[in-house]
């Protein structure tokens, strides 16, 4: 059960991306509908995706690198302050940069959306709480490398980009079938405050590791 939970949590952020619409499902759906196409909301789902992974992947890497220079207190203490300063960035000037792209963006557009969109949140950071005991586990000696830490890295990302994608898509379809792009006004929910939380959380979570 000690190592159980990380691989939930990474799981469960990958679900809570991908319910997220500036992640990407919109931007499937508005495809699907321009082309009149459920093919290309199953299509625009892959450059999704592949950015989204890249923008994880990327800050998962230099949390090893970072590993490497740092003890672990100071990696602790230092990806909390990292976290809890993008949270109140995102919470406070966040929704007045936002990076912008048509509604009918081609895949290449869809794929570079992901990855600046993920970054752009700090998607990645948000994993540094359940990957750090995940990577220490891994180690013989119980320290933080980039080699020995690269395979539960990877699986990690695999992992979350799974989940994600999984939710995205069902998402994405189900907007696209039934719900209707009507639902963002009836129901929508302010994400920008719910992202911020999950930062803060993170940050409190890790450093209470």
């Amino acid at each position: 059960m000690t190592l159980l939970w990380p691989w939930l949590v990474i799981a469960a952020l990958g679900a809570f991306h991908g319910m997220n619409p500036a992640m990407g499902w919109l931007f499937a759906v508005a495809l699907g509908l321009h082309r009149r196409s459920r093919r290309a909301v199953l299509l625009a789902i892959v450059p999704i995706g592949i950015g989204h992974a890249l923008a994880i992947a990327f800050a998962v890497g230099l949390f090893l690198a970072a590993g490497s220079l740092l003890d672990q207190a100071a990696l602790r203490w230092g990806g909390a302050a990292l976290l809890a300063g993008w949270a109140l960035y995102h919470l406070v000037l966040g929704h007045r940069r936002r990076v912008r792209f048509g509604m009918q963006v081609g895949m290449f557009g869809l794929f570079l959306w992901s990855f600046l969109m993920a970054t752009a949140h700090g998607a990645g950071l948000m994993l540094l709480p359940a990957l750090l005991p995940l990577c220490l586990a891994a180690s013989p000696a119980a320290e933080l490398t980039a080699s020995g830490s690269l395979g539960v890295a990877l699986a990690a990302v695999a992992l979350h980009t799974v989940a994600m994608l999984a939710v995205t898509t069902a998402a994405a379809f189900a907007v696209y079938e039934w719900v209707g792009l009507a639902v963002l006004r009836r129901g929508w929910v302010n994400l920008d405050l719910v992202w911020s939380v999950a930062l803060f959380a993170a940050a409190l979570l890790l450093v209470m590791l």
